[in-house]
Order: structure tokens, then sequence, then C-alpha cells
């Protein structure tokens, strides 16, 4: 039989304070849906479909990138018919699994033990034991320990609320045995709304029966509805990415402040030290060590290189041996060559470096080629944009440049040149010339300050 399944996805996430639909607050810089999305998508359904809802538009539109069938529920009116809404599209036969979209860490294997456990004419729920089962569905079990119910907080008595082991909300069973039960369910409940919860009580009335699966990670039972939750998990989140990456051999100095937010690619003793975030598509080859507060995203990082403190560095490729920083920005379309140096406050865009060059300081070097054993001094920079076009510079091996130089593209300065501090460059220089463009010093005896007026 087909395995279809639901993500419920339609609540406004009041707590949250949001224009946004709760599901499309992030955890690692991706929507929370967009999780437990890719462990549905892991168990090979035949078909996954959204119950949307608060404004439903925006999320059809952010989600569009997803394989599923969007299905409104123009009216919140409870969980129940939430998945009511997606049951005319769902064959009858076919086996049924409901997650919620704020439910992120729900592991696959959980999800397969759960519907491991239901049988012909049965469900099953997925329940979890937690501390603090504040506001959260109770288990209600009979004197032998078999399922009975399951309760709300708001509808629960005070021997119920002392129940630890609480309703995640994830079930399983044949579709047609929820479009039976889903038609029985009433509204009478503080809330007034139809819960999905009361099929359960309803299943056992009709002789069906109602299996558990428990899971001992309370993550896993967690919902997010709040902004202190969602800091919450992200940590959570972060620390299983940290530990996992760190069983594979990377050293991170502190688990704690570490954010990966992509997919990260490594070689052997490569350190990463704390708060660096890492976005996209990331490689680091061997022995690369990343500095404190880097910033890493869709880039390639080869062997031996060191990327100081307080660096970005965004769709680019830096080579071998090369040093990067502290405090410099690699924007996107770079590639550095081996051997490569960009110090501290040097910003290069859009450019290729060959190897041995050096940009120690203070330096802006953008949409330019720049040959090998190249030297920049301090506060040069490329004059690459002429407030429509933007221009290329060439400089070829060997050259050297002065401090405070402007070179106004576009421009080319061939192999070997020198270029005397304070020099603004306008036209092409040929091998292995000395050019030097400085207004001429003048020195005025006697000149007095002006001062200012009483």
């Amino acid at each position: 039989m087909a395995l279809q399944i639901v993500i419920l996805a339609a609540g406004k996430g009041t707590r949250m304070k949001s224009s946004l639909p709760k599901v499309l607050h992030t955890i690692a810089n991706r929507p929370m849906i967009e999780h437990i999305y890719e462990t549905a998508k892991s168990l090979q359904p035949s078909k996954i479909h959204i119950v949307y809802g608060f404004n439903g538009e925006l999320l059809k539109s952010r989600l569009s990138y997803l394989d599923a069938n969007f299905v409104e529920q123009k009216e919140q009116l409870g969980t129940a018919h939430a998945v009511q809404q997606a049951l005319p599209y769902i064959n009858d036969q076919d086996d049924l699994l409901v997650l919620y979209g704020d439910t992120v860490f729900v592991k696959k294997d959980t999800l397969i033990y759960l519907m491991d456990a239901a049988k012909e004419k049965s469900l099953s729920v997925l329940t979890c034991n937690v501390e603090n089962p504040n506001g959260l569905g109770r288990i209600v079990r009979d004197s032998e320990g078999n399922f009975e119910k399951i309760v709300e907080q708001k509808d629960a008595s005070h021997d119920e609320l002392n129940i630890k082991e609480i309703n995640t909300g994830v079930c399983f069973g044949r579709a047609a045995l929820f479009k039976e039960l889903i038609s029985l369910v009433k509204c009478n409940n503080n809330q007034k709304e139809f819960y999905l919860t009361d099929i359960f009580s309803i299943a056992l009335t009709k002789k069906y029966s109602v299996n558990t699966y428990t899971t001992d990670d309370q993550n896993e039972s967690l919902g997010i509805n709040d902004h202190i939750q969602q800091a919450q998990m992200e940590r959570v989140y972060q620390m299983n990415k940290a530990k996992d990456l760190m069983k594979e051999g990377l050293t991170v100095i502190d688990p704690n402040r570490f954010d990966l937010r992509g997919k990260l690619e490594f070689g052997t003793d490569v350190v990463i030290d704390i708060n660096v975030i890492i976005e996209g598509n990331v490689k680091l080859g061997n022995n690369v060590k990343i500095g404190a507060g880097c910033v890493l995203k869709d880039c390639v990082i080869d062997d031996d290189s060191i990327i100081s403190p307080y660096s970005i560095i965004e769709s680019s490729h830096i080579h071998s041996k090369n040093t990067i920083g502290p405090f410099a920005r690699l924007r996107p379309g770079c590639e550095l060559e081996d051997e490569v140096h960009v110090g501290n406050f040097v910003e290069v865009k859009n450019s290729k470096i060959d190897k041995g060059t050096k940009a120690g300081h203070l330096t802006y070097i953008g949409d330019s080629e720049v040959g090998k054993n190249v030297n920049f001094g301090a506060g040069t920079i490329t004059c690459n944009y002429d407030g429509a076009n933007k221009h290329k510079t060439i400089i070829g091996d060997d050259v050297f440049i002065g401090s405070d130089t402007q070179f106004v593209a576009p421009v080319e300065i061939k192999k070997g040149a020198t270029i005397g501090a304070g020099s603004t460059i306008t036209k092409n220089i040929d091998e292995n010339e000395l050019v030097i463009t400085r207004v001429p010093q003048r020195h005025i005896n006697g000149w007095k300050r002006p001062s200012k007026n009483k």
C-alpha cells in the first residue's frame, strides 16, 4: 500500500507576533517546515500534502520549490478539520502519516517504528515522556497501561495534569480509518475546535485498536510556538550538527557557539573557532583553520589556508596556503591562487589574484585581474565604477604599488611596473616603468592658520 503524508501548516502562530505563517520562521536559516518535509521525503511517500491557512499565498510562494500538494484550510477550525481538507486527495486504501510543520526534529527511524506499531484496523500515535508537560496534551491510560484517550491541557482534570506522557500529535493509520473517524469528531471542548486527538477515543468505541510508540528524545516531541522556543530549538539543532561533524573528525572549539546554515564538507585536521557561521555549500580542504567570528558562504577553501578572525568569504574559491584577514571581506566572484595574502580591512570583489600576491591592509580590489607577486600598499583602491558601469583593472606580475594609489579603470599595468605612493593612475603603464603622479610639494613660510571670530 502507498504511503501518503499530511503536514499541517495552517496555523498563524499567534505567540510569534508576526505576519509570517509560523512554519516560515527559520531553524538554521531554513523555514522550519522544510526540516520535517525532508524527513517526510526520506520515507519515500507517494505524495506529501501541506495544509496551509494563515497568509496562505505567501506560504505557497515561499515553499513553491517543495514537491507537495498544497491544500487550503480556509477556516482554522482545528487539527481534525485541517486533516479533513487533505483527505479527498488520498485513496482509502493508502496509509496516512500526519506530521506537523513546527515539529522539526522527529527522526526518520522514529516514524518507521511508529508505522510498524499500527496494525490492520488500528491507529498508532507517537508519545513522549517529558519533565515539563505544561501546555501539552496528556496520554491517559487504563489500569493495565493500555491507551485510553488524549486530553488537552485546557480540558484536563487535576490528576490528568500530573501525567508526564504527552501526545506529539504525530499519528499513523489507514486513510479510510481517518476518514471514518474524523467525520465523527465534535467540537465540544473549551476551544470549540475539532481536535484530531479525539479520533483515538472514538476509535476505541468502534472497537478499533490504538497503539503507541514512545520516543525517549524530548526534542522530537516539541513544537515551536514562540521565539523563545525557536531560539532553544536552534541551539538544539546546532549542537546536534556540531556533534555529528566532530564525530567525522572536525575540530569545533566550542559546539555551543557554532552555526551551520547549509552543508559543510571538510578534510583532515580542520579547526573552526567560536561564533563561525557557515551558510550554503562550503568545502574546506586539509589543515584549514577558521578564526573566530568568520562568515563563510558558498565558498571553497583549499589545503593549509588560514582564515583569521572576523573575515567574510562569499561565493569565492581560495586556493592553497592563503592567509586571509583578520577583518577581510571577499565578495562574490573571487579566485585567489596559492599563497595569496589578503590582510586586515581588505575587500576583494569579482577578481582573480595570482600566486604570491599580497594586499596587507586597507585596500579595495574590485573587477580586477592581478598577476603573481604583486604588492599592494596600504590604501590602494581600484576605481571600478563610473556611476553607471563597472570597468576592469589589469595588473601584471611583479608590480609594486605604493600606498594610497588609485587605479581609475579601465586601466592596465604591465609586468614589473612600480607605482609611487599617492599616485592616481588613469593611463596604461608599460613594463618596468616607474610612475609617480604626485602634486609637487610646496613650502609657504610665515603662513598662519585662520582663527575663529571672537
